[in-house]
């Protein structure tokens, strides 16, 4: 039973969960553009909102950016200057810091949706549950760096890099890399997954239209009205 479980969360599941973000997001922008929007409420109450969005904000694009150089850069280009054992250790604190970060940000603001008023009165239930779902997915990846502590030579990492890295190059029997890793990995990597499934009936949508193009455009000129 067991073998088949693992196939399943570990061999599957992450194509049905790419599959769904990525067509999903699709046929929600071409069909669903009213809906494309970060729906801020910051217009209602400010109140903390500054410091609680921005320090979760730092803190989740630590994390994405970490994992996605973290689990996919192949071994092979940082080898002949990086340890693995040193890069767990620095995976290990820039994860604890983004962490926190990330975990105190949105702790406030699933705070703020649930106990504010005015707030809780204009929240979607998708809005409270993707916001739950983060802060539970933070706890978790902060509680596996207890667990990498036991093994601090990367090996275990390693493990998980593997995975990753055949998933993204659809190598089969990619779930046979996890053979021995501890459970708390599996559940954060099923909940990590989990999040890209719901990513399109979510206001996580508005990641795609992140205002990149601003740091490149040109300079606009404003005069003032005499």
């Amino acid at each position: 039973m067991m073998h088949y479980l693992n196939v399943l969360f570990f061999d599957i599941y992450p194509y049905l969960c790419g599959t769904v973000f990525l067509v999903g997001s699709w046929l929600r922008y071409d069909y669903g553009q009213y809906t494309w929007r970060a729906s801020s409420s910051q217009m209602l109450d400010k109140k903390g909102m500054r410091f609680a969005s921005n320090v979760f904000h730092i803190g989740i694009l630590g994390i994405f950016f970490g994992h996605l150089f973290g689990l996919l850069t192949p071994h092979w280009m940082y080898e002949p200057f990086l340890a693995i054992a040193t890069k767990q250790k620095i995976a290990m604190a820039a994860g604890g810091v983004f962490g926190v970060m990330t975990l105190v940000g949105g702790f406030l603001l699933l705070k703020r949706r649930l106990l504010n008023p005015r707030i809780r009165a204009t929240s979607t239930r998708a809005d409270i549950v993707i916001l739950g779902i983060l802060v539970v997915q933070c706890t978790l990846g902060l509680s596996s760096i207890l667990f990498s502590m036991h093994h601090l030579d990367g090996v275990g990492m390693m493990k998980l890099v593997g995975w990753a890295q055949a998933i993204v190059t659809f190598q089969g029997g990619a779930s046979t890399w996890l053979d021995g890793v501890e459970w708390i990995y599996r559940v954060h990597l099923i909940l990590g997954m989990t999040i890209f499934l719901v990513f399109p009936f979510t206001r996580l949508v508005h990641v795609w239209s992140a205002p990149v193009e601003y740091f490149t455009r040109r300079y606009q000129v404003v005069r003032s009205r005499r």
